[in-house]
């Protein structure tokens, strides 16, 4: 219960921002969210934290409570085999997105959704992720 209230309180305070072309918008997203990954994988909670969107940084005030946060509501994003980039494109609502295929410790695969926000520097944060374990296929 409390990982899905995280999961709809990143989502909610997500906010619209601009579109820019997808070619560029897609190599910006994939960027920003690889210098987070990296950051969390190294346990650099600072580094982690910079990317991630003033929305997010109000509800975690903290490089230290935002990586207890990934630890606890996002292991596998704490920690995984390996990750791949889907698209970016923009959802219903007009938030920007980046779909990342992520392979857990588990061995499970999940998928993880990005949304993104341009700050008033021009630059692009993480405002939310929203993430699921896909769904098991027989071989």
């Amino acid at each position: 219960m409390k990982r899905i209230f995280l999961l709809l309180s990143l989502t909610i305070f997500a906010h619209p921002a601009l579109a820019e072309d997808g070619a560029a918008a897609n190599e910006t997203f994939k960027s920003v969210i690889t210098e987070q990954l990296q950051a969390i994988a190294r346990d650099d909670g600072a580094s982690a934290y910079a990317e991630a969107a003033p929305n997010v940084q109000q509800i975690f005030p903290s490089p230290d409570i935002f990586m207890n946060m990934v630890q606890t509501g996002y292991p596998q994003v704490y920690r995984n085999k390996q990750y791949n980039f889907g698209d970016a494109g923009t959802d219903e609502m007009g938030r920007p997105y980046q779909k990342v295929e992520i392979l857990g410790m588990d061995g499970a695969r999940y998928i993880a959704i990005y949304f993104m926000e341009r700050q008033a520097d021009g630059s692009w944060k993480i405002s939310g992720v929203v993430m699921a374990k896909e769904p098991e296929t027989e071989s």
